[in-house]
């Protein structure tokens, strides 16, 4: 088989597997999503039919807004999450960027010693983690949620931003610093607008698991005022009874920050993982 004749079979199974898998990881979004919309009999009955005119019913939804506080939840999970990626995408950034540009004795083991924090799951020291916010008074607080998810968002924000940092020009940034510019000033206004597609794939991998994440708001904060919105749609399961139009519900409106953020960053998403792959 010629090249010309095996290119365009080889486009057409690689475009069918991406597209297996996206059918794959969209259906179960597409399965809560369509069944927030119906009713609990038609949710049981059938479950992978859109809703109709006799199955729709908006009852999860009012049941969402009417028990609990649902945006109490969503704030703050928005404030959690919004300050942890702040600081994950600053502290990370600054830390990629000395790991980067400057040699010292240890370099190649504090990278080293950092990437060690993706490969240890953060929860392995849970109780270490309880004791110490314990101790510090921090439990019931967004701040406990902030300091854990920084520290679980940076190793893999230093592993990818110093990445792409190592491929800034030094010309650039020696031309910057014969201009008496400042360290800091060649970090944010030279080499930082750079590596936008690295920093936007890092906001999209740090965002997503730190909403998503139900373990530590049970642990660390699983008072009524610092509820997450995973964590507030559990008041809709019971031990006997659950509500399953309202599960549906919450979980399908908690959906939409994370399909906000895909659609701002998707250009930059796409072009990071795209430069990261040639790397």
């Amino acid at each position: 088989m010629s090249k010309a004749t095996s290119s365009p079979v080889r486009t057409i199974a690689a475009h069918a597997v991406l597209l297996a898998y996206t059918v794959i990881a969209l259906f179960p979004v597409l399965v809560i999503v369509i069944n927030a919309f119906k009713s609990r009999n038609a949710i049981f009955r059938t479950p992978l039919m859109p809703p109709t005119p006799e199955t729709f019913d908006l009852v999860g939804f009012r049941t969402v807004l009417a028990q609990g506080d649902f945006f109490l939840y969503f704030q703050n999970s928005l404030i959690v999450t919004v300050v942890s990626l702040f600081l994950v995408l600053l502290f990370g950034a600054m830390a990629a960027f000395a790991l980067s540009e400057y040699r010292f004795k240890g370099n190649t083991l504090m990278g080293l010693y950092l990437a060690l924090g993706i490969m240890i799951p953060i929860r392995l020291g849970t109780v270490a983690i309880l004791q110490l916010m314990v101790a510090s008074g921090l439990v019931n607080t967004l701040t406990a949620l902030i300091l854990v998810y920084t520290a679980q968002g940076l190793p893999l924000a230093v592993f990818i931003l110093s990445e792409f940092m190592k491929q800034v020009s030094d010309d650039l940034k020696n031309a910057g610093r014969i201009d008496g510019l400042s360290e800091y000033t060649i970090f944010f206004r030279l080499v930082l607008p750079l590596v936008r597609p690295a920093m936007a794939t890092v906001a999209v991998f740090t965002m997503i698991p730190i909403w998503n994440d139900l373990w530590f708001p049970l642990i660390l904060a699983p008072s009524e005022e610092t509820k997450t919105v995973t964590l507030g749609a559990q008041i809709f399961i019971g031990q006997y009874v659950t509500n399953w139009n309202a599960v549906l519900a919450a979980l399908s409106l908690a959906i939409v920050p994370v399909l906000v953020l895909y659609l701002i960053f998707s250009r930059q998403l796409i072009r990071g993982i795209t430069a990261g792959a040639v790397k």
